[in-house]
């Protein structure tokens, strides 16, 4: 089993073709992005969340990872590790930034030695945790392989045999007048816990006192510099060694695990921006995606964007379900508005891209089609810049989305057309959604023309619910229904007094 990378079980890469921000803003996805992409500033996330495997068995390449990390013996072993080898390259730039030559050899050999026992670590750790997956059972066996290969065992053997030379030396410093000797250690005895433990007394109490900030672990004093300069020249066989193990060693680190430690921050970021959902009892599942199937389903799914924010407030999340079966291919959604009509339709494209990255996704059960493309129009501020008209400017633009989709497409409309006069909303729409019912593109319509939601037979119609004893309040929830706007508004007439027997009782006759 040859191990390739840790994010693709194939020749794909980053360099595959990335979403629009403009789908990613309408969907949510940006504020997804950036706040798991922020939570590792020292590694770029970005372009891995905003590439989008095209291969089926790519996405369940990921799922299975995602699964194994599920296991905590596996999170936390490959966790440690890649904490460890962030150690190992801190070590190491600070060795090539060292102003002394000493000091910087010294810290060469300090990141060798982290490296190398994180290697053997994540060796052990993925051998007693036995994961299930492809990837890192493939990723096992390579590190099984390679810290039994001679470039390592040659590594570990060099740092362990230097580390043990450099511990045993010892030598005598004489303190007289403002200077200081260095000599050979002649069998007195060491002062230097003796000191320690007088000074002790004076140390300030925890919380007391004023602190001083210690100067940076990687600096050293010209008074120190002088000092390790001659023990170098006491110990010349040693600081030798430390010399030629700097030259051998000084690019060690392999690149095959370099790369693993960037790529596998894909799965721990995710999975840190999704543990507090969980935690609050919101499911997740890894859904079943089809290159092929338009058989569709979502069961309590929920926009991740807000709910992250509904969460951190306290506020309960409301679940959707979403489903297409036999034909079905065109949702039309209407109801009243800020009845949660867009943050369906915004959860609807989260769960198709996140399924796509080979992520869990908000949910009980998903099945869902692995789409070539993911395609929004959401309505824009008219641009007073632009000599064309708002109603000019959304044709330009649905016509764009049209002459892209195919038929592995999803198209996210919302409120499309609303700026103009209903007629002409209507026969707009009509004609797009003949196309797109021709083309047979998944397609999730936000619109308040009732009169769409029984297109055609490959129509669906899905309505956002008010409370029935309370027409004023939204309930969030989306169900499977004909459109009925006329119900809503003679609700809320009723309420307020306003439908036509109440007005007939109220006026005089």
């Amino acid at each position: 089993m040859i191990f390739r990378s840790i994010l693709f079980d194939g020749p794909e890469g980053v360099s595959e073709p990335q979403e629009s921000s403009e789908v990613l803003h309408d969907l949510g996805l940006d504020a997804i992005i950036d706040a798991i992409a922020a939570s590792r500033r020292d590694d770029d996330l970005t372009p891995l969340f905003r590439s989008r495997p095209t291969r089926e068995s790519t996405v369940v390449y990921r799922q299975a990872i995602m699964r194994d990390l599920d296991t905590p013996a596996i999170a936390d072993t490959i966790a440690s590790f890649c904490d460890a080898l962030a150690t190992a390259r801190r070590r190491l730039t600070l060795s090539t930034q060292a102003y002394y030559p000493l000091s910087g050899r010294r810290w060469l050999l300090d990141a060798m030695d982290t490296y190398c026992e994180a290697v053997r670590r994540l060796s052990a750790g993925l051998h007693d945790a036995a994961p299930r997956s492809s990837g890192l059972r493939a990723l096992s066996d390579y590190v099984d392989g390679y810290s039994a290969s001679d470039p390592f065992t040659t590594l570990a053997e060099d740092v362990r045999d230097l580390s043990s030379s450099l511990a045993a030396i010892q030598v005598g410093l004489v303190l007289h007048d403002g200077s200081v000797t260095v000599r050979a250690y002649d069998g007195e005895p060491d002062y230097s816990a003796v000191v320690a433990d007088f000074f002790a007394k004076f140390r300030q109490r925890a919380g007391g006192g004023r602190r001083t900030n210690p100067r940076p672990s990687s600096g050293m004093t010209h008074v120190e510099a002088g000092i390790l300069d001659r023990v170098a020249r006491l110990n010349p066989t040693v600081f030798a060694a430390l010399e030629d193990f700097a030259a051998r060693h000084a690019n060690a680190f392999d690149e095959t695990l370099l790369t693993l430690e960037r790529e596998v921050q894909f799965y721990l970021a995710y999975r840190e921006y999704i543990e507090p959902l969980r935690v609050a009892g919101l499911p997740f599942c890894y859904p079943t995606v089809s290159t092929t199937s338009k058989h569709e389903m979502s069961r309590q799914g929920f926009d991740l964007a807000l709910a992250r924010q509904l969460v951190t407030r306290h506020v309960p999340v409301v679940c959707n379900d979403y489903r297409l079966d036999g034909a079905e291919r065109l949702v039309v959604v209407t109801g009243p508005n800020q009845g949660g009509k867009t943050t369906f339709a915004r959860t609807v494209g989260q769960l198709h891209y996140l399924a796509s990255l080979g992520c869990p996704v908000p949910g009980e059960e998903a099945r869902l089609l692995l789409c070539d493309r993911v395609f929004t129009h959401f309505e824009r501020a008219e641009d007073v810049e632009t000599a064309s008209g708002k109603l000019r400017d959304d044709l330009v633009r649905m016509r764009a989305v049209l002459d892209a989709a195919t038929p592995s497409s999803l198209i996210i409309l919302n409120e499309t057309f609303a700026s103009t006069t209903v007629r002409d909303a209507l026969v707009a729409s009509r004609r797009i959604m003949a196309r797109l019912s021709e083309r047979d593109v998944l397609t999730v319509s936000v619109t308040f023309l009732d009169e769409l939601a029984n297109f055609d037979a490959k129509t669906v119609s899905m309505v956002a619910l008010m409370d029935a004893g309370d027409p004023d309040r939204r309930t969030f929830h989306i169900e499977r229904r004909p459109a009925d706007g006329v119900s809503y508004a003679l609700a809320v007439a009723r309420r307020h007094g306003l439908t036509y027997d109440q007005l007939k009782e109220r006026l005089p006759r």
